[in-house]
């Protein structure tokens, strides 16, 4: 079975052997196709309107390597390019997508209520750092229970290593990873084993180094707004129709020709656009109209600004729009619950944080409109109460919340392992679906740094501009400190944050592991089936004297699912929920008096 998403731009291989070139180029005057080779002259292009200029020829076979020459001056690669070989600045390769056979036709993807994800980078997952060194681990993931992977971005970035969010060619996967088919292979082999595949992706800006697009696209971007890392990008101004267009076909790409099963959209609340329908919007809908009928896709953000509008339900319960949304929320209570750390972004959470976590549990975030202390006063977010817990995605660790650490620390190199557990055996059976960060579920203490390879000045700035970002924690104030955080531009740092699967051999990492895979098979057992007949907008939540938290989920059927949670080192007290069936304690003994809750237990119970 061949796939191929047919794109309006870039290099389109046809039936018929001809290779179509297209560029979006409203800037210059002339554009040439210029081929890798010796005395290969020039080959116009052909200009239509509103910018575009097209060449069809038969004289370039897939394999080819090609770059666009603007106006007799700069070569630049394809924007649209489907793989770069020589990496960002080198030219692109014409890919035929016919020359990968799929064999997974019967794959119809999993519904969202069974998800569970585990995040992981290409880089830094296995020893070889490719993604032939990921399908290599599959089948540990299939056996750990999780039920789909997420990869970190893969659209190709400068140099040799980074996290991704410094793509700026975002069709072409990173050659450091390997060739687009080995991408398919990938996603194959994971079908296979029964587990989805998700990619994370980047549409609020482009990277710092090899974006050329400026010299013959400006309209790419806008100056109305800005974001941290520089230009935002035009979706609503003069132009935007072809931009807005490149990112939907982008995702159309991955979904269609790549046969992944969802996108996680990288920090949507840096997509700026005051026009109608809002961006994200469009892409929602043109992408669950444009993927394959029967494959089930799923769509999850990360939005700061808890906008639940975007996560809305129609009348059959299905989302409108996306899936669900990362939940900082419930990992920001938590970490402050199990480590007491309260400065940074943890200030919001600081008072009342039990009571924090049972309306994240029950209510999807925290934050639904009351002013936040870190963002100035400044309200965020809208009320959630009324969404399914299917809408919040949970977890403990993920690249940002350890990455964005100074030193990379992972949270079992700050909380108590029972605390730990504690915390994972609320997050990995609670009704919304969890994501695990790799590492995390053999207890690893490998540091997960932030890591990029850029040019020399743009790396000097990147190193200062670190390190002067931790100055104002009171722990990094001493400029010598300071001095001693990571060099995001070292292979050391990179080095550093790849996982010692050496580690599994310990003791306590075989424990952990063993406890992730018990409550996992556990959650698709006895919870999966139930999160379908959980009322939306119907739980509710109590703090148990001042340590603990319960919750309950009503049901349709009239049952509830309960939760009774001691975060604490003390025993506390608790009222038993009537009439309900024991599901799992985590109590040592696994006699716990009923009206009682062992240090750190957690308890799950089912009434009917």
């Amino acid at each position: 079975m061949k796939r191929h998403h047919a794109m309006p731009f870039g290099a389109e291989c046809r039936p018929d052997g001809a290779v179509r070139f297209r560029l979006w180029a409203p800037n210059a005057k002339k554009v040439s196709l210029c081929l890798a080779g010796p005395k290969l002259a020039p080959l116009p292009m052909y200009p239509h309107h509103d910018g575009w200029f097209e060449l069809t020829t038969d004289e370039v076979p897939a394999g080819s390597r090609y770059k666009f020459q603007i106006d007799d001056g700069a070569q630049v690669p394809d924007p649209a390019s489907r793989f770069q070989p020589e990496d960002v600045h080198g030219p692109s390769e014409v890919i035929d997508p016919a020359d990968f056979e799929w064999r997974d036709q019967a794959w119809r993807g999993l519904a969202w209520e069974e998800a569970v994800l585990y995040e992981l980078h290409v880089g830094a997952f296995s020893p070889a750092g490719t993604f032939d060194g990921v399908i290599g681990r599959l089948q540990y993931l299939a056996n750990l229970g999780v039920t789909a992977i997420e990869l970190m971005p893969v659209g190709d970035f400068p140099g040799k290593r980074n996290w991704g969010y410094d793509g700026v060619l975002p069709y072409a996967p990173d050659n450091s990873y390997g060739r687009p088919n080995d991408l398919k292979r990938l996603v194959q082999a994971a079908h296979q084993l029964g587990l989805m595949v998700f990619l994370d992706v980047v549409y609020n800006h482009f990277g710092p180094e090899g974006n050329y697009l400026r010299e013959y696209a400006p309209q790419f971007f806008t100056d109305r707004y800005q974001t941290p890392w520089g230009e935002a990008v035009n979706f609503g101004g003069p132009g935007s129709r072809t931009v807005r267009d490149f990112f939907m076909q982008n995702a159309l790409y991955w979904l269609n020709e790549f046969h992944f099963d969802g996108l996680r959209l990288d920090a949507v609340h840096l997509i700026l656009d005051e026009s109608t329908p809002h961006f994200l919007n469009e892409l929602a809908q043109t992408v669950r109209a444009g993927v394959a009928p029967g494959h089930q896709i799923h769509l999850v953000l990360e939005n700061d600004a808890n906008e639940a509008r975007y996560l809305q339900r129609g009348h059959n319960r299905q989302p409108v729009f996306y899936d669900a949304q990362w939940n900082d929320d419930i990992h920001h209570v938590l970490h402050v619950a199990l480590t007491g750390e309260n400065d940074g972004y943890y200030v919001d959470y600081a008072d009342h944080t039990l009571e924090r976590l049972g309306r994240c549990l029950a209510e999807g975030f925290d934050y639904q409109g009351q002013a936040s202390h870190f963002r100035n006063e400044k309200r965020r977010g809208e009320p959630s109460r009324d969404l399914p817990p299917t809408a919040f995605v949970s977890f403990l660790q993920n690249h940002d919340q350890i990455g964005n650490r100074a030193f990379g620390d992972r949270i079992a190199q700050l909380a108590p392992a029972p605390a730990i557990e504690a915390a994972m055996a609320v997050l990995l059976l609670a009704p919304s679906p969890p994501l695990l960060f790799m590492g995390e579920e053999c207890g690893a203490v490998t540091p997960f740094l932030f890591f990029c390879d850029f040019g020399h000045e743009l790396a000097q700035a990147v190193r200062e501009g670190r390190r002067n970002e931790f100055g104002r924690f009171s722990r990094y104030s001493d400029p010598g400190v300071r001095e001693k955080i990571p060099d995001p531009n070292a292979d050391s740092t990179f080095l550093m944050s790849k996982l010692d699967w050496n580690s599994l051999s310990t003791s306590s990492s075989r424990n952990r592991l063993d406890f992730y895979r018990r409550f996992l098979a556990i959650r698709r057992a006895s919870i999966v089936p139930l999160i379908p007949q959980i009322k939306a907008g119907e739980a509710s939540y109590r703090v148990l004297d001042e340590r603990g938290v319960s919750v309950s989920w009503p049901l349709m059927n009239g049952g509830k699912l309960c939760l009774s949670a001691n975060l604490s080192n003390k025993e506390i007290s608790i009222a038993p929920f009537p009439g309900a069936t024991l599901l799992l304690s985590t109590s040592e003994s696994g006699a716990t008096p009923p009206n009682e809750l062992a240090r750190y237990e957690v308890r799950w119970t089912l009434s009917t």
